[in-house]
C-alpha cells in the first residue's frame, strides 16, 4: 500500500519522526512550516497524539514535545531483544574489568526499566533485576537519561510534586521530592560528566550511571556501576565513570552506526 492511500497515517508519522530528530519541543507552528504541512491539519494530529500519550503539550511555552508513549516505543524496542544483545557482552566485560556489579536500563515512562544486570560474585544485594523497574529520579540510570534530555523534556515528564515518589527517608544524599531539586541535581550530573545516586534506592547502596545516547545525542538507555559505599571511595568515581563513558560509546556506535555528537557534559 502506498502512502498516497493512507496521508493521515504518512503525515502523522512524519510530525513523530520531525519530533524524535529535534532537540526539543517545537511550536506546532513550526512543524507545519517545516514539514510543508497544513497548520490546521498538524494541530488535529497533535491533539491525537497527544490523547494517545505520544505528544506532551507544555503550554507555558505553546510547544509540542514527545510524550511517555513514544518513550515506552523506544524501550519496548530495547526489550525485543536488540539492544540486551549487543549491550550483554559489553556490560559482562565492563563488569569482570572493575569487578564491580553493573546493569543497563531504558526510559520507561518515569521510570527506568532493567534490561541487563551482570553482577559479580559476593557484591551488594540489589533491588534491581532484569524487567524491574524503578522511578527515574531515584536511580543513576534515571539522572543520567533525564540530564541528557532537553529541560523542557524534563519540566514535561515532572510537572508537579505528585510526580516524585520515595522509596526511604534513609538516602545519604538530599531528597528529591521537587522540580527544583531535581534540577540541582541534573546540573550537578552535568558539570561532573556523570550521574551519581548515594542510597535513595537502597540504604548503604551507591550507583554512578553515563547515558547511551544516539547519533543525535538523545538519551536511549543508560548503563550504571552500584556499591556497597564501603567498597569504593568517592576519589575513584571518576575513573569507573571513564569506565561507563567508553563502554557507553561502544555501545552507541554499535547501535547506531557513529558515535553521538555530544556526550554528557560537553
Amino acid at each position: 500500500m502506498s502512502d498516497a492511500k493512507v496521508p493521515a497515517a504518512d503525515q502523522t508519522l512524519r510530525i513523530l519522526r520531525h519530533l524524535t530528530t529535534a532537540r526539543g519541543p517545537l511550536p506546532a507552528s513550526m512543524i507545519a512550516t517545516q514539514l510543508g504541512l497544513p497548520r490546521s491539519t498538524v494541530y488535529h494530529l497533535l491533539g491525537a497524539l497527544q490523547e494517545h500519550g505520544f505528544v506532551m503539550h507544555l503550554p507555558e511555552e505553546q510547544r509540542y514535545g514527545l510524550g511517555i508513549a513514544a518513550l515506552e516505543l523506544g524501550s519496548a524496542y530495547a526489550r525485543q531483544e536488540p539492544l540486551a544483545r549487543l549491550g550483554r557482552p559489553l556490560m559482562s566485560a565492563l563488569v569482570d574489568r572493575v569487578r564491580t556489579s553493573g546493569h543497563l536500563a531504558v526510559p520507561h515512562g518515569r521510570d527506568v526499566l532493567y534490561v541487563i544486570e551482570e553482577r559479580v560474585r559476593g557484591g551488594a544485594a540489589l533491588v534491581s533485576d532484569v524487567d524491574v523497574r524503578l522511578p527515574m529520579h531515584l536511580t543513576a540510570s534515571g539522572r543520567a537519561i533525564l540530564a541528557a534530555l532537553p529541560k523542557a523534556q524534563v519540566r514535561a515528564l515532572y510537572p508537579d510534586r505528585g510526580a516524585f515518589v520515595q522509596r526511604h527517608e534513609d538516602a545519604a544524599e538530599p531528597v528529591i521530592d521537587r522540580s527544583s531539586r531535581l534540577r540541582s541535581a541534573l546540573d550537578a550530573t552535568i558539570t561532573r560528566g556523570y550521574a551519581v545516586e548515594r542510597g535513595a534506592v537502597t540504604p548503604g547502596i551507591s550507583s554512578i550511571a553515563v547515558p547511551v545516547l544516539d547519533h543525535r545525542s538523545w538519551p536511549v538507555a543508560a548503563i550504571a556501576l552500584t556499591f556497597r559505599d564501603e567498597e569504593l571511595a568517592e576519589a575513584a568515581f571518576d575513573g569507573l565513570a571513564e569506565e561507563l563513558r567508553q563502554t557507553a560509546g561502544v555501545l552507541s556506535v554499535r547501535l547506531h552506526g557513529r558515535p553521538a555528537s555530544e556526550p554528557l557534559g560537553a
